[in-house]
């Protein structure tokens, strides 16, 4: 059985044995209900260090909708067993009470790059995120986190919060892996039906299509996001959140000043009420 632990004195035990004996450590932190997505992280940090960590935690903190936190997907054992596979050294599974004991009363704010698209939307959510991360971060110290690119806005938010509070741990993203068909994995897709899981596909089409007619400059930046949900609309999707193009590193407005960087094109929908975000890069207009 792989091993696992669930108090901070506990990790914090095994990852100074490791430090002592001058070996890294990676971290990849999940909500658990691990996916291809989730072990592709395990296997970039696995390249990365000596030793890697995995931490599952669902934290309500970031979840707006309590029936959202309630039927999240859990299996527990199965990641287990799928981290075992993968040769993972040690699971931190801490519980709500290790995480958030009755009195905690710190809440996580980083102004700027939480204040649109997942942040218009998820009021609250990235407040979550980032008090959950950087509790995290403080209590492993590993040399290095991995996090997906699938969750962009996340990725920039966490990067923003280790500068800021000096944080002496290495942030680094990993490409979004997907299926045959260029879906982003998500542990949400179990819920979509076959129509719906076809229907879903369609979204990364457009995302890319447009990325490359922006990149080669046959959609202006300042048309993209309407020609982007226009493009959404006729395939289909009705309930759209967001599409938007935003500079890559800080998720700017793209202006003349930023418009010749590299930029990300980051949407968000729902499919048979389920959400949905992705996000490609663009690359720098020639």
């Amino acid at each position: 059985m792989i091993k696992e632990v669930q108090t901070v004195m506990d990790v914090r035990a095994q990852v100074k044995l490791w430090h002592d004996a001058h070996q890294t450590i990676a971290l990849v932190p999940t909500m658990g209900a691990l996916h291809e997505g989730h072990l592709s992280l395990v296997r970039h940090a696995k390249t990365k260090a000596d030793r890697v960590i995995v931490y599952i935690f669902v934290n309500p903190k970031q979840f707006n909708d309590p029936k959202d936190y309630d039927h999240y997907p859990r299996n527990h054992l199965d990641d287990l067993d799928r981290l075992k596979r993968e040769g993972v050294d040690l699971v931190y599974a801490p519980t709500l009470l290790q995480m958030y004991p009755d009195d905690f009363a710190t809440n996580i704010h980083v102004s700027g790059i939480t204040e649109h698209m997942e942040g218009a939307v998820r009021p609250g959510h990235f407040d979550g995120v980032a008090t959950v991360v950087c509790k995290l971060l403080l209590q492993v110290m590993p040399d290095i986190a991995i996090f997906g690119e699938k969750d962009y806005q996340q990725l920039c938010l966490i990067r923003q919060l280790v500068r800021d509070l000096t944080i002496p741990v290495e942030i680094e993203g990993a490409a979004t892996m997907r299926d045959e068909d260029g879906l982003a994995l998500s542990s949400r897709n179990v819920f979509l039906s076959a129509q719906g899981l076809k229907q879903a596909k369609r979204l990364n089409k457009v995302l890319f299509d447009l990325a490359a007619q922006v990149a080669k400059g046959d959609v202006s930046t300042e048309n993209a996001q309407n020609y982007g949900r226009d493009q959404l609309n006729a395939m289909g999707f009705q309930d759209i959140e967001y599409i938007e193009l935003r500079s890559a590193d800080h998720l700017q407005e793209v202006s003349n000043d930023n418009q010749n960087k590299p930029m990300r094109l980051l949407a968000a929908v729902r499919v048979e009420g389920i959400r949905l975000i992705d996000n490609v890069a663009v690359d720098k207009i020639n």
